[in-house]
């Protein structure tokens, strides 16, 4: 591949309740190591009483900066300082082991044995702490460095004269861009680009490592082994990825990521917000990645659709604006999905309690048509994720959404998607759409990812027609506020109906709502389950069954409050004893 030139709630039926799950087997999930997405875990402590271990280093490291000036007794040298001091030893005898044409006869594997033997030697003689691994480090270094000077100057001697980099801080991050933009178009010339993003990232990482340590000794750019492993990163993400952040959609403690142009990125972790170090080359490099990204679902986003809705190949959703609609450049707003399903029990404690969570799970099996209320990131997909892990095997269900991101465990799931207007205006199929087709499809339960629209009326319908146990979520800071907000949704269908009639078609179809907010300390919890228990005159009436209880703040800034329940007899306890779980229901809603 190198080497070449390239460029760039109907009564359920009897027979169901025969084939009812026992409570307690809710769908397997895969048990996360640590409970990451509830509470991120705390730094590990690092003890001052023993040295740092020495960190794994690449064996295709690049030579290493300057030597390094005697550390204060006091300080433990680094790995890169043991890697320099080593190169520094070994550079001036180089000559007396390898003549020059032996550099240019011998095999890469010959001459590195030579350069390993003498490394060797030269760390047990100075007494410097440099295992095997960084050994090979060294030898890398010296290899490319001896090749480079044969071949420029047909004698092994000069070596080691270049300008020392920058080692701390942002002069460090600045240092590194600046190799990368000096680098990336001598590599794209030395690459077919085209075949290079066909082949397995492990495999381009490897030829793209060694194409980057010819290229820094030919400029004269000196970067330590962990400086150049972290150059060649950025380049292949700059090839198959999301370019810088990439480091960002690994990192599982954060859970949104916002780019504001391209210098201002900013990340959700923990629950708050923080600004990063990470910047985008230009306003072109920011929409390179943002045509990556939509180009890969089947959409598009240019001058004359600045808007689009996408997802990543995980399930993350993503939402892009350019200019000219996005004044200071181009903006990425990414909500991601921890890749260990969060369940009711790991929710248990920090957003429900344990009583909630058996309302919730019992509400779920007996097929309880459920709406789920919160604010932006109050964690409503999740919620409902969780909910659904409730649903048997035996039952289909079809998934409705703008941006697929739900993770339904079931075997037997259709998952449909909307899809926009094409260039003419033409082609678009919205979630409304969607709904009327899936009654064709014969659904158990029908899920809505979010309900924003006239597909209101079309949801009510179903879940009014035999399509019991089906859940949505909305945007509403109440659960009669979420009431409001669907019927006014209704209305948006363009379908002339009664207030009052909508009114009673939403007491019959919806029998909780579920609301859940997303708090100053950044914690998200459920602040009521609420049934709808049916209509006194044009009114809805509602009782809660739980809710969260404000009490105060302790001294790291994190709420302290506790989930009340408020000991009425859940209206859905007849429905419950039909499936035998109304002893569970009350001893958890009493």
């Amino acid at each position: 591949m190198f080497g070449g030139r390239g460029n760039p709630a109907t009564a359920p039926s009897q027979e169901k309740a025969d084939n009812v799950l026992p409570l307690q087997q809710e769908r397997p999930q895969q048990p996360p190591a640590e409970q990451q997405a509830v509470q991120p875990a705390a730094p590990a402590q690092q003890s001052d009483a023993a040295p740092p271990a020495a960190p794994t280093q690449p064996a295709g490291a690049a030579p290493p900066a300057a030597p390094t000036k005697p550390a204060a007794p006091s300080v433990e040298p680094s790995m890169d300082d043991l890697i320099e001091q080593c190169c520094d030893l070994v550079r001036p005898t180089l000559g007396d082991h390898i003549k020059p044409s032996e550099a240019t006869s011998k095999n890469r594997v010959a001459l590195a044995g030579t350069i390993e033997k003498l490394a060797t030697e030269a760390a047990q003689k100075h007494s410097i702490p440099i295992d095997g691994l960084n050994i090979r480090n060294v030898v890398t270094v010296l290899l490319n460095e001896v090749l480079t000077s044969v071949k420029k100057t047909g004698k092994i001697g000069g070596l080691g004269d270049a300008p020392p980099a920058e080692k701390s801080g942002g002069a460090a991050r600045d240092s590194l861009q600046g190799a990368q933009q000096k680098i990336q178009p001598i590599l794209l010339e030395r690459i077919d680009t085209a075949a290079a993003t066909k082949m397995p990232r492990e495999q381009l990482f490897r030829e793209v490592e060694e194409i980057v340590g010819e290229i820094l000794t030919e400029e004269k750019l000196r970067l330590n082994g962990a400086e150049q492993r972290t150059l060649v990163e950025a380049l292949v993400d700059d090839m198959l990825g999301l370019g810088p952040l990439e480091p960002l959609i690994a990192d599982e403690t954060i859970t949104d990521i916002m780019v504001n142009g391209p210098y201002q990125v900013y990340v959700e972790q923990g629950g708050k917000l923080r600004l990063t170090d990470v910047k985008f080359r230009d306003n072109q490099h920011v929409l390179n990645i943002c045509t990556r990204i939509v180009t890969k679902v089947g959409r598009r986003v240019d001058e004359s659709t600045p808007i689009c809705d996408a997802r990543l190949l995980d399930g993350s959703r993503v939402n892009i604006i350019i200019p000219p609609l996005a004044i200071d450049g181009a903006a990425i707003s990414i909500r991601k999905f921890a890749k260990q399903k969060i369940t009711f029990d790991q929710m248990v404690g920090s957003s429900m309690s344990e009583d909630m969570a058996t309302v919730l799970r019992i509400a779920s099996r007996v097929r309880l048509n459920i709406v789920i209320s919160g604010g932006t990131g109050s964690g409503k997909t999740t919620l409902l994720n969780a909910l659904s892990s409730m649903i048997g095997d035996d039952e289909r269900v079809i998934t409705i959404e703008d941006a697929a991101e739900l993770q339904l465990q079931q075997p037997h799931v259709v998952r449909l998607e909307t899809r926009p207007a094409n260039l003419e205006g033409k082609g678009e199929i919205n979630q409304q759409e969607l709904v009327k087709n899936c009654l064709r499809m014969r659904p158990e339960r029908i899920i809505l990812g979010e309900i924003r629209g006239g597909e209101a009326v079309d949801m009510l319908q179903a879940m009014n027609t035999g399509h019991d146990g089906s859940m949505g979520t909305l945007h509403a800071n109440s659960p009669r506020e979420a009431l409001s907000r669907l019927e006014n949704m209704c209305a948006m269908s363009g379908t002339k109906l009664p207030a009052e009639s909508v009114r009673k078609q939403m007491a019959a179809a919806v029998q909780m709502i579920v609301q859940i907010s997303r708090m100053r300390d950044g914690g998200r919890r459920l602040q009521k389950i609420t049934e709808i228990t049916g209509m006194e005159g044009e009114v809805i009436t509602l009782q809660d069954l739980f809710s969260y209880e404000f009490v105060g703040e302790d001294e790291n800034g994190k709420l302290i409050g506790e989930f009340v329940k408020h000991g009425i007899r859940p209206a859905f306890t007849p429905r419950a004893q039909y499936y035998g779980l109304d002893k569970k229901l009350l001893e958890a809603a009493l």
